[in-house]
């Protein structure tokens, strides 16, 4: 065999690999091994989010963080221990919350059917049901998801974008994980719910360039209510401010409006008004109707939801999702 066609053969072969993965990730994935599973998580999020919608943002950010280190496979939701700080210690999970109401659902889970359904596909699950619960849009989730076993905290701070992000290096780490522009600007639109901590964006208040400057880029009279009411010093790191003023219960179009107003708080929103092709997508969907934003978000998380899965032998079922199987 020449080299070009031994090159085909193998290309072939990943692409056939590829594809597996792909297809082992299916819509009713339990129907047979668990057939209540997707209902035990829906019943649990309609009985328990409307107590704390705000959760909801918490849940979807978890999903989001735990796709983007070793793909979406439940590494987020490993405890640290004696000889392995894990992603939950990295900087930018150390705000995260939701564990408990995992951990909860995991074990209704495992009572109805022990050692089926993976912590992965759990969080994918009370993601997108949380989110439909308050309002929001509701997204197709293929389960099939297994759970890894590597769970670093190095690999958190490396992977997982973060708030001080420009365009290029957003765009990269989207590029990375398979994210295109569009997904990109889509994804961003789940800021429309939600807080941050004064500390995500204190550089653009107080220091942006190193000589205790403002982001230019940053509507300047919002700069000015945020220091005279949120945060009022640059080292406040337990003041939170609402992502979506006015609204950030509420899944809805107001988040891209303030962007295009100046007015997101990370350097990752501004970033979207810097590129003239995901402006002119913030622009469309802010004009479009909000059906429209909705469907493609849907597509969005679908594909996000997808990014380097583990299926078929691959990883494990975790018993206790905070845990490696022993």
């Amino acid at each position: 065999m020449d080299s070009i066609s031994y090159i085909v053969v193998i290309f072939s072969a990943l692409l056939v690999l590829f594809g597996s993965a792909q297809a082992d990730l299916k819509l009713g994935f339990y129907a047979q091994t668990c057939p209540n599973a997707e209902q035990i998580v829906s019943d649990f999020v309609k009985k328990h989010i409307p107590n704390a919608p705000t959760l909801a943002a918490p849940l979807i950010r978890m999903h989001f963080h735990d796709c983007f280190v070793r793909g979406c496979d439940g590494s987020v939701l490993i405890n640290s221990t004696s000889n392995n700080q894990a992603e939950k210690a990295g900087v930018p999970n150390q705000t995260l919350r939701g564990f408990d109401f995992i951990d909860r659902l995991k074990s209704l889970l495992e009572a109805a059917c022990p050692g089926v359904v993976s912590c992965a596909d759990t969080i994918a699950l009370a993601a997108r049901d949380a989110v439909s619960v308050i309002g929001g849009p509701f997204w197709n989730v293929p389960t099939g998801r297994r759970d890894g076993t590597i769970s670093n905290a190095t690999e958190a701070n490396n992977n997982i974008p973060a708030p001080t992000f420009n365009f290029t290096r957003l765009q990269t780490s989207f590029a990375n994980k398979g994210l295109n522009l569009t997904d990109l600007v889509l994804l961003s639109g789940a800021h429309t719910i939600g807080v941050s901590h004064c500390l995500s964006f204190n550089n653009r208040l107080y220091n942006f360039t190193g000589k205790g400057d403002q982001d230019p880029a940053l509507d300047s009279e919002y700069a000015a209510v945020l220091k005279k009411n949120k945060c009022k010093t640059p080292s406040d790191n337990t003041t939170i401010v609402e992502m979506d003023p006015g609204s950030f219960r509420t899944f809805d179009l107001d988040y891209y409006k303030l962007v295009l107003k100046r007015r997101g708080l990370f350097d990752t929103d501004s970033a979207l008004t810097m590129n003239s092709i995901a402006k002119a997508y913030v622009t469309k969907l802010v004009d479009g109707p909000l059906s429209e934003f909705y469907k493609e978000f849907a597509l969005a998380m679908e594909k996000m939801g997808r990014i380097e899965v583990k299926t078929g032998s691959v990883g494990e079922i975790r018993k206790n999702c905070a845990v490696v199987n022993s």
